[in-house]
């Protein structure tokens, strides 16, 4: 068995699982071990039901002190009894487990662990996990892998499944001598174990792995599923952090060395059309704005093809230097092209950009194009844009479908660029002869490490607002505060206004104590008088469900939306004046900053809630850091000073860039390390043809085949 065979060679995986698994995009055993879990569960000891917190998963030791009464409404059953500790009483309630009630004996005592709610004056826990005392012990102090499931797939499945492709790619051996405990054992044990399958699958010399202090792939994968301890799982976590930015590094410096040789074949020098835009808009360029036009001027008028990244905070202006340059080509006979990561924001692009041709007087109409267009829509556009009609086009990933031709295309604009990968926006430019590239992101990332990430493109950066934003007014609370929050929420509302509150989760889980977005939503709908109606949007919805819901936001159909941070790439909705984040704790300050620039789009003055539950002060630092400044770059650079590689638990940016399990700012260090090795290891061999290569060359290739030439983004 190797990474490349199929999952249902491993025992009782049959053709049910196999799709199961097939539904999460796991195929083969390699990607079974790249599954990594999403939390790791962790066992504290039982604490005293005297002062037990509410709304937190506690676990207590607790003896029965009433039989189990199972009762059915409407054929469902409910079952409940009560438990004490001599200190304390909590009530104890399951639905849909009538068996309880013969498996749970009074006056027995047993280990319950679950999530506190408040009862009147009561405690009461549901759903709790029930343990006997020894098996609750064994659990202690252990970190057990939790994983992201589809319907019909549960945690222990996925479990059996990994533990079953450890075994097979490192073989049992004999106990590991000279262990002083049974966990040093096991770990020495597993080590051991490894060697051989590491030999065999791991890509990296023996030289890099000593000079990074990294461990072998195959313990940094078993400990990743299965860790002995945090220290373990820390190492683990360098080492395949480490190989993701690798192999991501690895096909950057390939397209910078391609690209610094490209030339063109257009000849654009006219830009009156620009230069009337300009002349017309109500507002003057700022200096920022005026400095990076005259670059992108230069190389749209110069022999090499452009490759550049716009990068500037929401609100700085990127939109409008798109715009002027997609104006220039259009008016030099060329085509240009928009292409942003959700429809909804392809269409809002479309209507600004026509709003603003038709109020300059300008005789180009934009052409969108978007997925759930219909056919013959479809067909329209396409004829347009290939007889070269349509000299702007505006869209999502329609634009380099097979059936997408272009005319003359000169240049392919990407917005939010993060969201797309390498590849992606590499194909809509192979739908031209060369054509000239931006990308832009109001992502703001340190320079030391934008100039990594982005090592294929030029970076221009806006570092400057307009003057006519009013800056938004910032507070960090505790969840004392949220009643208040609400009012707050009401009295804009009547104003005519709109809000967005951020939750961290899409429903409840038994393992993080964070609000979830459905059940927040109806707690808020209750909260709020019954004429103002709010409504949720989550990643895991339909994009035609995403579309019609953020469609009445920005109707004012909707008055609060209630979001996960899928509205961090979201569209303009100037009515918008707050944002109540909850549980900020749980992002980073540059994730923050992003979701704040959500609001503050208006005339009218706006307001960011950071509403945390954080027990300790550094989390109230972190976050005041945000309750004075409100500069994206100023916060990412702090964010990356306060945050550490070790960070394995806390924040992460997940907006930022779809890394399976690096974070750019948690794994800063580990990405310059990588960035280094790949420098390194291309200077000396930049055909990857050397014997202690040929891993590389060969896993690099196959994860561009797999994923169709994209890498990790």
């Amino acid at each position: 068995m190797n990474l490349e065979s199929p999952l249902d060679s491993l025992k009782g995986i049959g053709e049910k699982t196999k799709h199961l698994f097939a539904t999460v995009g796991i195929e083969t055993v390699g990607d079974l071990l790249a599954y990594y879990p999403r939390a790791y569960e962790r066992y504290e000891e039982p604490v005293s039901m005297r002062d037990l917190p509410q709304d937190e998963i506690v676990t207590i030791r607790g003896t029965l002190t009433s039989p189990i009464l199972n009762r059915y409404y409407g054929g469902k059953c409910i079952s409940a009894t009560s438990c004490t500790d001599g200190f304390g009483e909590v009530l104890l309630t399951w639905y849909n487990m009538p068996y309880q009630k013969n498996s749970l004996h009074t006056g027995e005592t047993y280990i319950f662990r679950g999530k506190t709610k408040k009862k009147g004056k009561r405690l009461l826990i549901e759903q709790a996990a029930v343990f006997q005392e020894e098996q609750y012990e064994a659990l202690t102090a252990t970190l057990q892998p939790v994983y992201s499931l589809t319907k019909g797939m549960t945690v222990r499945m996925v479990q059996k499944a990994v533990k079953q492709a450890l075994a097979a790619l490192c073989p049992p051996k004999g106990t590991a001598a000279g262990a002083k405990t049974a966990k040093q054992a096991a770990s020495a044990e597993r080590t051991s174990e490894c060697n051989s399958a590491a030999e065999a699958v791991d890509y990296l010399p023996e030289n890099l792995q000593k000079e990074y202090h990294l461990c072998l792939w195959t313990e940094a994968v078993s400990q990743m599923h299965f860790p002995d301890d945090f220290d373990s799982l820390q190492t683990a976590h360098r080492r395949l952090a480490f190989d993701e930015f690798f192999f991501f590094l690895l096909q950057l410096q390939n397209l910078r060395e391609h690209r610094g040789k490209e030339t063109h074949s257009f000849h654009i020098r006219a830009r009156g059309a620009a230069d009337h835009l300009i002349a017309s808009l109500p507002y003057p360029l700022t200096g920022a704005q005026k400095k990076v036009w005259a670059d992108l001027c230069r190389e749209l008028q110069g022999e090499k093809v452009m490759v550049r990244l716009i990068q500037g905070d929401v609100g700085s202006g990127k939109t409008i230097l798109a715009v002027l340059a997609l104006l220039t080509v259009a008016e030099n006979g060329y085509q240009g092209a928009l292409m942003a990561p959700t429809e909804v924001l392809a269409a809002q692009h479309y209507d600004s950009i026509r709003a603003l041709l038709e109020m300059s007087g300008l005789p180009y109409k934009p052409l969108l194009l978007t997925g759930s267009m219909t056919a013959r829509q479809k067909r329209e556009a396409y004829a347009q844009m290939e007889s070269g009609e349509a000299s702007i086009v505006i869209g999502t990933h329609a634009l380099i479908q097979e059936k997408a031709v272009y005319h003359a295309l000169a240049l392919v604009i990407t917005d939010e660029q993060h969201r797309f990968g390498v590849r992606q926006r590499d194909n809509l430019a192979q739908k031209g002869n060369t054509p000239h590239t931006i990308v832009m992101s109001a992502t703001p990332i340190p320079r030391t490490l934008a100039v990594i990430l982005y090592g294929d493109l030029d970076i221009s950066v806006l570092d400057e607002m307009p003057a006519n934003r009013l800056p938004i007014k910032n507070c960090v609370v505790g969840p004392s505060w949220r009643p208040k929050a609400w009012e707050f929420i009401e009295k804009q509302v009547r104003l005519g206004h709109q809000a967005y509150v951020i939750c961290p989760m899409v429903e409840e889980s038994d393992l993080v104590d964070a609000e979830n977005v459905i059940e927040y939503t109806e707690t808020i709908r209750q909260a709020l008088p019954a004429d103002m109606r709010a409504d949720y949007l989550h990643g895991r919805m339909k994009p035609l469900e995403k579309n019609e819901v953020m469609g009445r936001f920005l109707r004012n159909e909707i008055q609060v939306l209630v979001s996960t941070t899928v509205v961090e790439v979201g569209v303009n909705v100037p009515n918008a004046t707050v944002m109540l984040i909850e549980n900020a704790e749980r992002f980073g300050l540059a994730q923050l900053h992003q979701l704040r620039g959500r609001v503050g789009r208006g005339d009218a003055q706006s307001y960011c809630i950071f509403l945390h539950g954080g027990k300790s002060s550094e989390v109230a630092e972190r976050l005041d850091i945000l309750n004075h400044s409100n500069d994206g770059f100023e916060i990412a650079a702090k964010d990356l000073q306060l945050r550490g590689p070790g960070d394995l638990f806390g924040v992460r940016q997940s907006g930022l860039m779809n890394f399976h399990l690096a974070d750019v700012y948690a794994d800063a260090d580990i990405l310059q390390l990588a960035n280094e090795a790949v420098t390194k290891v291309m200077a000396l061999d930049p055909e990857l043809s050397l014997p202690e290569h040929r891993k590389i060359k060969a896993i690099y290739q196959r994860q561009k085949e797999r994923q169709g030439g994209q890498i990790s983004l």
